[in-house]
């Protein structure tokens, strides 16, 4: 008797991409990539950041670069992809503004939606065009794309575009041997949550819709990154890995 074996989750000789690389969640999806035998491309607007991030990469023995970008400049994302060869795309770039829905201006809708929305869409069509069969595109996204919550109606709103983006490019990159999938996590501690748990009452509160009893930490992405990036998750595209500790299973 033959036995099934299990798919390797191991990703050498291949090139991994991610975005908002510097530091938080991005930093570690770069390091479980690495760590998994990927070449990694960090990517960041902080030439300083990236390159300290960079170097710790590579002082543990990962094989890291760093390309500093703007990712919502597309002629300049198009340019620096031009003749790369992309197998592993994490769109993680991203912001948020939570205010009250009548406190939001034009302003603040094109802030977040141009990164969290449109740098991801034009990215992954860029990467796309240069990703050969067997790529995995992982955009990272939150469980606020798959409930609402009060002062977030325009990070809700953009989380939400990314799930529908995810599902529809799963499907029309499918055909090429493409795979498409999100990671939704819940509240993470880095530091762009930072100045949210410093406000009174609200650790107890995001707590209390935890059913695990915890916040989330960056190192619990790190194996959904991996996974789906690897041929472990052959045949999973189209769908949304919840890294919320319950939370939508409410």
């Amino acid at each position: 008797m033959t036995l099934p074996q299990t798919p390797s989750s191991r990703l050498d000789g291949r090139t991994a991409l991610v975005t908002g690389a510097s530091k938080g969640l991005g930093l570690a999806a770069a390091c479980a990539l690495a760590q998994a035998g990927a070449h990694v491309i960090l990517v960041a607007r902080d030439p300083a950041v990236l390159d300290e991030a960079v170097a710790a990469m590579t002082a543990a023995g990962l094989d890291a670069e760093g390309l500093a970008l703007d990712v919502t400049d597309t002629a300049a994302v198009r340019a620096a992809l031009a003749g790369r060869r992309i197998d592993v795309l994490v769109n993680n770039a991203g912001t948020n503004r939570p205010k009250p829905l009548g406190e939001v201006d034009e302003a603040d809708y094109a802030a977040v939606m141009d990164i969290n929305v449109r740098a991801a869409y034009f990215l992954a069509q860029a990467v796309a065009e240069v990703m050969p069969e067997g790529g995995s595109i992982i955009n990272m996204s939150s469980q606020m794309g798959h409930v609402g919550a009060a002062n977030r109606t325009l990070y809700c709103t953009s989380k939400a575009a990314v799930e529908g983006m995810t599902r529809s490019l799963a499907v029309e990159l499918g055909p090429r041997g493409i795979r498409v999938n999100s990671v939704c996590p819940t509240f993470v501690e880095t530091p762009m949550t930072r100045p949210f748990f410093a406000q009174p009452g609200f650790r107890e509160e995001v707590l209390a819709k935890i059913p695990l009893g915890r916040l989330g930490q960056i190192e619990d992405i790190m194996g959904p990154v991996a996974f789906l990036a690897s041929d472990a998750a052959a045949l999973v595209t189209g769908g949304a890995l919840m890294v919320d500790g319950g939370w939508t299973a409410h």
